[in-house]
């Protein structure tokens, strides 16, 4: 591929897979995710993870608030990535630690890059993957973003599947997606 690459490997984080707010079926992306970053890194192209960061107040917060379990508390088990993916992440890989669902720095580490393809995968597709997308789609708007629908998943089937369909909506593309039955 002639231009830069990028993946972004949203928040996927214990708490999201076996841990606070972690759900059946997360687990099964780790090995996915794991090999996508492999193969980033052996093309040299660039990976970048983002960590949801929460602190001791997060109970307080609104987010605390309207989701009242405590979860990726900075320092934590839980705040540390999973598995082999968390083995695949080097040293030069930047980290996004982000108070609430989209990363700022993200997009604007991304509007100053001039990156050919945005990929992201990771957790969850319906809140912090979808509204990533959205973000470095508004930061690169000449730029492919990718989501790979193997590579993310969501507690609720419904609103991933609805959120598959809204980043389809803003021009975005949906690689591996399993094809739905049809409705009666």
């Amino acid at each position: 591929m002639d231009g830069k690459r990028l993946l972004v490997v949203v928040d996927y984080q214990k708490d999201f897979v076996d841990g606070a707010l972690g759900f059946a079926g997360a687990e099964r992306l780790d090995l996915p995710i794991a090999a996508k970053i492999k193969a980033y890194h052996d093309a040299g192209d660039c990976v970048v993870f983002t960590l949801d960061t929460h602190r001791e107040n997060y109970l307080s917060t609104q987010e605390g608030r309207r989701l009242p379990v405590a979860h990726c508390i900075c320092g934590t088990a839980g705040w540390e990535l999973f598995g082999e993916t968390a083995g695949q992440q080097r040293p030069e890989d930047l980290v996004f630690q982000k108070p609430t669902f989209p990363s700022m720095e993200l997009a604007d580490y991304i509007a100053e890059e001039d990156f050919e393809t945005i990929e992201l995968v990771g957790l969850v597709s319906h809140m912090c993957v979808l509204s990533n997308a959205v973000m470095a789609k508004a930061a690169a708007p000449e730029a492919e973003i990718i989501v790979d629908a193997a590579c993310t998943a969501s507690f609720d089937q419904s609103l991933h599947e609805k959120a598959l369909d809204v980043m389809e909506a803003l021009q975005m593309t949906v690689t591996n997606r399993a094809p739905r039955e049809e409705k009666r």
